[in-house]
């Protein structure tokens, strides 16, 4: 919503869309690079047992994790750099 409590227009809306789709593209990226780099030497290489279950269960406990920050940053970041300045006060960076 707006500062005043009115309704969004559309070009917010679809800065919101945009934005939410950019989170989920580059969480799901940096979540499938952090479970390859992990896990990966477990599924391409003969490892002894038990360092292989470890790295693929590290892989499959980061990646979630990865990607759920990633999503939270990403449109926490947005949230802030969407508000507008309060009016009358000018803004720190001007």
């Amino acid at each position: 919503m707006t500062g005043y409590g009115g309704r969004r227009s559309q070009a917010e809306r679809d800065a919101i869309t945009v934005e939410i789709g950019y989170a989920l593209c580059s969480a799901l990226f940096a979540a499938a690079v952090v479970f390859g780099a992990v896990a990966g030497p477990a599924l391409l290489f003969e490892l002894p047992d038990t360092l292989a279950v470890v790295l693929l269960r590290t892989g499959l406990v980061l990646a979630p994790v990865l990607f759920f920050a990633r999503v939270v940053s990403v449109l926490i970041r947005f949230r802030r750099t969407a508000q507008p300045s309060q009016p009358g006060r000018t803004s720190p960076d001007s």
